[in-house]
């Protein structure tokens, strides 16, 4: 063999083997080592401090901690709260836009509206929680086909069930009272459908409202004042968040207070019926995961909504009320698909 051709032999091997390492480097950047270093930087934005709100972040953190070891990726979690501040509320936005995160999630109603509003043009994908009434606010185009770049779940409140619970437990009230937040986007519809229900039963009702903690414990001052039967709520955070300074307002005088979230009743009020907050954030962090890892569209991935069927009763306010937990439970056990109990805490995490 001559030089040259021998030359050309070695030029060739080398060739080869630059090929056969080019392969195998394309080999290990295809399925789980492919994903080994990708790494989704996520925005998550609370509208305020309570304890429903704050369970969907603690599940929304440990479900993606779980998918990001079975998936082998990485979620880089820029949890932020503001406060029902709008202001504040705008600033954590345009600093998660300027971080170049890959999708927001917005818990509650004002920071799903707010984070629409500001990726109408940047078409960050956004994900929701804890949104009553996504196609009221005007956050999709419907909950089947949300139409945009944001999708999510939806913690909506069967307004009838609470309202049969009510009359089931007191067939005998004549007056009700319904306490609000006017502002609260989660409360509009809940607020007109206990109205339309209680019209039609031809029972009298009290509306009292309240944008502060101390506005809202004058509205149950007022509430008790007029002698009503019982108080309705729906999942309003204003009032989620005054409830533990109202709640004994409420026992003292013998008010059973109905809301639309477990959170109320761990803070003092005598039921909270809805959906599981902690599941509501599970399945939200797997719809995140669907759009960032499995390349899901959220324009396509339907709302998600939950059976409203669990009862949660503060078992110490129960008492005060004179009421006896076996007993009414027993009456609630058929409308509900489960009655939980519960003792007045600040947070779950005190149970």
């Amino acid at each position: 063999m001559t030089k040259k051709s021998l030359l050309k032999k070695m030029v060739a091997g080398v060739l080869m083997c630059g090929m056969a390492a080019g392969l195998t480097a394309c080999g290990a950047g295809t399925g789980e080592s492919a994903s080994a270093d990708k790494t989704f930087k996520i925005g998550i934005c609370n509208y305020v401090d309570d304890a429903s709100l704050n369970q969907i972040v603690d599940n929304i953190k440990g479900q993606l901690e779980t998918l990001g070891n079975e998936k082998n990726v990485k979620f880089d979690i820029d949890y932020e709260n503001c406060n029902a501040d709008p202001t504040v509320l705008t600033q954590i936005i345009d600093n998660f836009i300027a971080d170049d995160v890959k999708l927001m999630v917005g818990v509650a109603t004002p920071v799903a509206v707010a984070m629409q509003t500001a990726t109408e043009d940047n078409k960050i994908p956004v994900v929701f929680s804890a949104v009553s009434d996504p196609e009221g606010s005007e956050l999709v185009a419907s909950n089947d086909a949300p139409g945009a770049n944001i999708t999510g779940t939806s913690d909506y409140l069967d307004t009838n069930a609470i309202m049969d619970l009510i009359f089931t437990a007191n067939p005998d009230a004549k007056k009700i009272g319904l306490l609000y937040d006017q502002g609260q986007d989660s409360s509009t519809t809940p607020i007109a459908n206990a109205k339309e229900y209680l019209d039609a039963k031809e029972i009298e009702y009290v509306e009292k409202t309240g944008t502060t903690t101390d506005e809202v414990m004058l509205a149950a001052d007022a509430l008790v004042a007029a002698g009503v039967d019982a108080v309705f709520t729906p999942t309003d955070n204003t009032i989620m968040t005054a409830e533990l300074s109202i709640y004994e307002k409420f026992a003292d005088a013998s008010i059973p207070h109905y809301t639309g979230a477990d959170s109320f009743a761990l803070n003092g009020a005598f039921l909270g019926y809805g959906v599981d907050y902690a599941n509501l954030g599970v399945e939200t962090a797997n719809m995140i995961s669907k759009i960032l890892v499995d390349g899901e569209d959220p324009a396509t991935l339907p709302v998600m909504t939950f059976d409203n069927g669990t009862a949660t009763i503060n078992t110490e306010t129960c008492g005060k009320l004179g009421l006896d937990f076996a007993d009414i439970s027993k009456k609630f056990q058929p409308m509900c698909t489960k009655v939980n109990e519960i003792k007045t805490a600040e947070s779950f995490d005190e149970q």
